[in-house]
């Protein structure tokens, strides 16, 4: 038995690949540009030929075939075996026996494995460090495989303090059994229907908009990323300053930054341009899951924008 399936049965994860592995049946031509078009936006209108790419956390899989599809080479690793079988599943379906794309399985936790890959010209991970149980050892080792010059992609939920604790413990629950489940996605689905559909309303927009909208921003469905938010623990959540401290110390500067004021993801793409300190980890419990002792963890100030060679935007949940 495996670990992922151990912690599955104990309630201590969410079961991602089988959301995802339902998503794949919505999956069409249309999806996969409009992933292809939030990968270009997302690193400046970068040209992926020939760069090498790797998907920390691949999912679905979608975002490993837009990569490729722009002509980067490819490799994909994911935690959870029905989230590899996806990511499999797509490059059977577009890039059948294609040398230049690798799929395994793979731990963001895992340094040795990590640096086995080689070094990559961008690593992406999209909303997938703050669910390996200990967030600040991902986030550390997914700038392990970073090249020189090269990009980082990470988005990581937004810390809202208290309210992000209420929702540890709605997943917690949901993750629990089937009652759990029950009574969380019958509680909290009607809400963002009726809740979205009033907002609607009220800016006398018409309520379909919202779920084409929330397509064409990277092709993803609205209602499996609900069952996503809803189930999605292990959970974790960080100040956007703090992710940018933590990677200014290992020697990356902030190229771009998408922020939310609300529940959702902030968004950074950094470039390593430098050397970064000695691994904080080193003097640390390695079964801990708290933070590394180089993060302050009081109130600070905002994040240095002369670190940013580009305009901060900001991303609000409507």
């Amino acid at each position: 038995m495996s670990n992922h399936h151990m912690e599955v049965v104990a309630g201590r994860r969410f079961r991602f690949g089988r959301n995802w592995a339902r998503f794949l049946g919505i999956v069409d031509r249309r999806r996969i540009e409009q992933a292809e078009a939030s990968l270009v936006e997302a690193f400046g209108g970068a040209d992926f030929r020939g760069r090498r790419f790797l998907d920390i956390g691949s999912g679905s899989g979608l975002f490993s075939l837009a990569a490729r599809r722009l002509g980067a080479r490819v490799h994909s690793f994911d935690y959870d075996p029905q989230s590899v079988a996806c990511t499999l599943e797509l490059k059977h379906r577009f890039f059948p026996d294609d040398p230049t794309w690798t799929v395994e399985d793979g731990s963001a936790l895992d340094p040795r494995y990590i640096e086995s890959l080689g070094r990559f010209d961008i690593v992406y991970s999209f909303g997938v460090l703050h669910h390996t149980g200990d967030m600040y050892r991902a986030l550390h080792n997914a700038q392990l495989p970073v090249d020189d010059e090269g990009l980082l992609f990470v988005a990581i939920y937004n810390d809202r303090g208290f309210r992000s604790r209420l929702w540890r413990g709605v997943k917690r629950l949901y993750c629990r059994g089937r009652l759990g489940r029950a009574v969380v996605v019958g509680t909290f689905v009607p809400w963002f229907v009726f809740s979205g559909l009033l907002k609607d309303l009220l800016r006398l927009r018409a309520p379909w908009r919202r779920y084409v909208q929330y397509r064409q921003r990277r092709g993803m469905s609205i209602v499996y990323d609900w069952l996503d938010w809803l189930g999605g623990y292990p959970f974790e959540v960080a100040r956007p300053e703090e992710i940018f401290r933590f990677y200014r110390q290992r020697g990356f500067t902030l190229e771009e930054l998408w922020t939310t004021p609300g529940d959702g993801t902030n968004h950074f793409v950094f470039r390593k341009t430098g050397p970064g300190a000695g691994d904080p980890f080193d003097s640390m419990d390695r079964t801990s899951t708290s933070a590394p002792p180089d993060i302050d963890r009081r109130t600070p100030p905002a994040p240095d924008t002369r670190h940013s060679r580009k305009e901060t935007r900001l991303w609000q949940r409507s």
